[in-house]
């Protein structure tokens, strides 16, 4: 049940609301492209996203120094129809901003 808690909770925030859209229609994001993109400052947006990752929602990689959210896949139901659900409301949401590259020698 407490997983269950933690997802609702997760959702009951418009920002987290929208970070979860954007995620999902960006597909894998770099925090810093995340913090560019929602003009936030790091440890905000950092709060959020584990927030939604504890919750189940998100998965993040690491990547050289740069650490990359993306939905988590597979979904259960639950929270493959709250995704679902997030996708219809209508939600403005900012241009993804790319803020760091990997740079490949």
């Amino acid at each position: 049940m407490d997983i269950f808690l933690k997802s609702v909770s997760a959702l009951n925030d418009e920002t987290r609301l929208k970070l979860l859209k954007f995620i999902n229609i960006n597909g894998k994001c770099c925090v810093c492209d995340l913090e560019k993109s929602f003009d936030m400052i790091q440890s905000r947006l950092s709060r959020h996203l584990k927030i939604l990752k504890e919750a189940g929602f998100l998965n993040v990689s690491r990547e050289g120094r740069w650490a990359y959210y993306s939905v988590r896949f597979p979904l259960d139901e639950f929270r493959n129809s709250c995704i679902k659900e997030i996708m219809h409301l209508d939600i403005p949401l900012p241009k993804l901003v790319k803020a760091c590259e990997i740079k490949e020698n």
